[in-house]
């Protein structure tokens, strides 16, 4: 089916595209770089604990680096084997660069963050990949 076709469909099924939308558009640009960080509270069960972090991690929306920062707790998905749900906040955030990446860690934004809110983590996990 060509694209014109599978577009009409979809407009059809009331599941048209945006305007302008491609899925160029949507997928990632390669080189980006994905730090994705995972914190467990000292105080797991505490509730201002997570909402302290999460706080802490929204002002993070101000370093300039960041294309993109998402904040997030533990999904309510299926319990199986492969799926870690023991750590309490995590973020995802989206550098155009590596060189961005090193920038935003110095940034005096990034380093108020820590300085408030590493005495309420017990554990941090970092993983940093490349889109490719």
């Amino acid at each position: 089916m060509n694209r014109r076709r599978w577009i009409s469909l979809l407009m059809l099924l009331g599941i048209a595209p945006a305007a302008g939308a491609t899925a160029a558009a949507a997928a990632p640009k390669r080189g980006q770089i994905v730090h994705h960080v995972f914190f467990w509270l000292k105080n797991p069960a505490s509730k201002a604990d997570a909402d302290k972090l999460i706080a802490g991690l929204r002002t993070l929306r101000g370093v300039p680096q960041i294309r993109e920062l998402r904040i997030g707790v533990p999904a309510p998905t299926e319990q199986r084997s492969v799926v870690d749900s023991s750590y309490q906040v995590s973020e995802l955030m989206i550098f155009d660069t590596v060189e961005d990446q090193r920038r935003y860690q110095e940034h005096p934004i990034h380093l108020a963050f820590v300085a408030a809110c590493e005495p309420l983590w017990d554990r941090v996990v970092v993983y940093d990949s490349v889109d490719v």
